[in-house]
């Protein structure tokens, strides 16, 4: 674990409490993350006596003016600069950092913490909007004109017009910059303003406010952000709306003492791992091998209701005689044998996809791979189909890791 001011390092898997430890939380910010948690809980953390423990979720979790950057670890490896890279780097390698916008093609990738980095990608991406000038769309509006343009209400008209004769009550269109983009973005604005500690950037924040025309409140749920479509026009805007969500959807504030307030941006690594090894073997194939994710079969149906589907990770080569599955798993065994569930699944994929071999692909201290056999389904001897074990070793530098991760993995198919 490591303290920067302000800021609390800590690993997934760790706890942090009030009574003990190098690093410890207080009292009204675990209070804080109880509310947060709530009655139907949260996925990052569970909570223990005087504390919280944290899950298979990294990234960072902000409580007032303290923020805890939870970082991913799958070896003995404890220097947190190190894993804050790779977090980062695996990241961009799914997509998350769009870089090659050119609004943001100079974030600092290297240096700063998650946090800062979509901050700072959020102000980039509007100081680009304003520079580039924000568009304008058509609107329906209502209210009191001098003139009589669009159509009259004329029950409003007359509730609210009785007195003054000079004025009309009508619904008609408007075409400015006050639409529902702009308000998401100048509400996320707001209250990236309440909550940032990245001194570097509070100046460019106040510019922007400065700048971005005033705005209405507007309520903001999911559903606002589903209802938007982008066409070419608003495509631009697409990265700052997709930061504007995770900022909004995410932030939590303290309503009783407006000290705590809390903001969640958190992302799970089986989930990352996953697309990460993926996006690794997509990058570097064959031309004669085929790859496909999360692909999808039938598996049971009960009599009346739907069905039940198995979706293994990665698939290699699929309806081929050479395919093979490939189930990653975020945990580092250390020389132990993989869980029962695991090699059930394993099995099922087998058989289902009519595959030669199957792996569960793992982070580890080195890169190696280890192969099992199944017990025949009928005699208490061991069979043919095989299930192996691929263990890939942690590289800081993202290319090369990716590049390792297909070179480890083409000499398993090699082996077919």
């Amino acid at each position: 674990m490591g303290v920067i001011k302000n800021h609390i390092v800590i690993f997934e898997h760790q706890s942090i409490r009030i009574d003990r430890g190098d690093n410890r939380i207080n009292k009204s910010q675990l209070n804080a993350l109880q509310q947060f948690f709530g009655e139907k809980g949260v996925p990052y953390f569970s909570l223990i006596h005087n504390g919280v423990k944290f899950n298979e979720y990294v990234g960072v979790l902000q409580i007032g003016n303290t923020t805890y950057e939870i970082l991913p670890k799958a070896d003995k490896n404890s220097n947190s600069e190190q894993w804050r890279e790779m977090l980062i780097g695996m990241l961009n390698a799914v997509g998350v950092f769009n870089i090659q916008a050119p609004s943001s093609s100079n974030l600092s990738l290297k240096t700063n913490s998650i946090l800062d980095l979509y901050f700072e990608l959020f102000v980039k991406e509007l100081e680009y909007l304003l520079r580039r000038g924000l568009i304008k769309k058509y609107r329906k509006t209502e209210g009191n004109t001098k003139a009589l343009k669009g159509s009259i209400l004329f029950s409003k008209h007359l509730s609210k017009n009785i007195v003054h004769k000079e004025q009309f009550y009508v619904k008609h269109t408007t075409f400015d910059r006050e639409h529902k983009i702009h308000k998401i973005l100048f509400k996320a604005l707001k209250v990236l303003n309440q909550i940032n500690n990245n001194s570097a950037i509070n100046s460019r924040i106040g510019s922007l406010l400065l700048d971005f025309p005033e705005m209405s409140d507007i309520k903001v749920i999911e559903s606002s952000f589903e209802r938007i479509v982008f066409d070419r026009k608003t495509e631009v805007y697409f990265k700052s709306v997709e930061i504007a969500r995770l900022i909004l959807l995410n932030y939590h504030p303290d309503v009783k003492h407006g000290n705590n307030n809390v903001l969640a941006l958190m992302f799970d690594m089986n989930n990352l791992w996953e697309r990460f090894v993926y996006l690794s073997l997509k990058k570097y194939k064959s031309t004669d091998t085929s790859i496909t994710a999360q692909n999808t079969k039938s598996f049971w149906k009960a009599k009346y209701g739907n069905r039940s589907k198995m979706r293994p990770d990665i698939v290699l080569n699929k309806d081929r005689e050479n395919c093979i599955v490939l189930d990653t798993k975020w945990k580092n065994l250390n020389g132990h044998n993989p869980s029962l569930e695991d090699l059930r699944q394993m099995y099922v994929y087998m058989k289902y996809y009519n595959a030669i071999k199957v792996a569960l692909v793992y982070p580890g201290n080195i890169s190696s791979e280890q192969s099992g056999l199944y017990y025949k389904e009928d005699v208490d001897e061991i069979g043919n189909n095989e299930c192996s074990v691929i263990s890939l070793s942690v590289e800081q530098n993202i290319r090369q890791w990716q590049k390792s991760i297909y070179n480890n993995v083409s000499n398993f198919l090699v082996e077919v």
